[in-house]
């Protein structure tokens, strides 16, 4: 039961986190961030957001910086926009899935121009 709650507000919270990164975070260094999935505890109180950046190394951790510094904005929007008794403590990730999976489509493209 408390899995099934968890997901909901997982998906509840990807939807506003969307959102929140296109249209309310004004910092520069927060690029081209798309939220690729959310992870919530079970009891609520951690959410784990993956992002994925479009750019080099350096912009992808100057995006997690410009993220970090705007958190306690961000849990304040969820918590207005998600009514939950206790907004979770969000960490940003860089999802990592997203460009192996891109890694290995420029590979098999490369082997099928040989």
């Amino acid at each position: 039961m408390a899995d099934l709650r968890a997901n909901r507000v997982a998906v509840q919270m990807q939807k506003e986190l969307g959102d929140i990164l296109t249209r309310k975070i004004k910092d520069p260094r927060v690029g081209f961030v798309t939220v690729t999935d959310v992870e919530v505890t079970g009891d609520l109180q951690q959410a784990k957001v993956f992002i994925s950046v479009l750019g080099n190394d350096q912009e992808k951790q100057e995006s997690l910086l410009g993220l970090a510094k705007a958190n306690g904005f961000i849990r304040a929007e969820i918590g207005q926009r998600i009514r939950l008794r206790k907004t979770p403590e969000i960490t940003f990730e860089i999802d990592e899935a997203f460009e192996y999976g891109n890694r290995i489509d420029t590979l098999l493209r490369d082997l099928n121009k040989e």
